[in-house]
């Protein structure tokens, strides 16, 4: 199948990467620079993201964020008539519905997890379309980086958009908890790597076995699995979408905040952790 990706970022070149084998794949990236380990590995680099898109089966999306969508696609009329796009970006439901209503073929497919299980085509995967057929086919081209476990087809673009502010919001609040553990610990004498062993019997138990080498000091915060400026983005459409205030989202958006004010937005987020006695 002849497929555009349009966004070689740190995701969007590892779910890029898995097209490789079975497919013809064009990419396109705002810099060029960042799209040139898929041309290694036999992609064709465009020059424009209409070039990518010309006589493409399927168009793959994987930007920053919503207005990116607008900016790139919705504004430039790009999406060829009945031509299949699969959105990857994390946008609020209301974007997605905006999306959907002005392109009849989107299919928003958010994934959840970072760039390790992306490598390991283990991700989670929200396919979201009324479109049965669009559907069917999106997930079977998300299976190249899917967890088979985790490969949920929902009945709309906004209900899958959800599910991936779900996800991240998990992550954000789970963050902001172990946060205080190692403050909570720490005022009482204990060492960082004892207050992460006890977080091991606890519900925290995910977040510190993801994090924790970060937190130690085995991994660097550069180049990272999931950055402080990708989450905040997140976090703060939680707070868009939501009716109710998120007390808990809102406190890890702070902490996101005080990193991207110490300038590291573009490290992994648990530079909330690594960083979290300085500023």
């Amino acid at each position: 199948m002849k497929i555009a990706f349009l966004g070689t970022g740190r995701m969007g070149t590892e779910l890029a990467r898995h097209l490789l084998k079975n497919h013809e794949l064009t990419v396109w990236n705002r810099t060029a620079e960042r799209a040139q380990p898929l041309v290694k590995s036999g992609a064709t680099l465009a020059d424009s993201p209409t070039a990518a898109v010309e006589g493409a089966e399927v168009i793959i999306t994987s930007l920053f964020g919503p207005d990116d969508i607008r900016e790139q696609i919705i504004e430039t009329n790009l999406i060829p008539d009945g031509v299949t796009w699969i959105d990857t970006t994390t946008v609020s439901p209301d974007a997605a519905r905006e999306f959907a209503a002005a392109v009849d073929s989107y299919v928003h497919a958010p994934v959840v997890g970072s760039l390790g299980p992306a490598r390991e085509g283990k991700l989670g995967v929200y396919v979201g379309t009324p479109d049965d057929d669009r559907r069917e086919l999106a997930m079977t081209i998300a299976e190249s980086w899917a967890d088979e476990n985790k490969l949920i087809g929902v009945e709309s673009a906004a209900t899958a958009a959800i599910g991936k502010l779900l996800a991240n919001l998990a992550l954000a609040v789970t963050a902001e908890g172990v946060l205080e553990a190692l403050h909570l610990g720490e005022s009482e004498g204990l060492d960082s790597e004892v207050v992460l062993e006890m977080l091991d019997i606890t519900g925290l138990a995910f977040m510190k076995n993801m994090k924790g080498p970060f937190i130690t000091g085995e991994r660097n915060t550069t180049p990272g699995d999931f950055t402080v400026d990708a989450l905040c983005k997140d976090a703060k459409l939680m707070e868009m979408t939501a009716n109710k205030p998120l007390p808990a989202v809102a406190a890890a958006i702070e902490r996101f905040e005080e990193q991207q004010a110490m300038g590291h937005g573009d490290q992994d987020f648990s530079s909330i952790f690594v960083f979290r006695n300085k500023g």
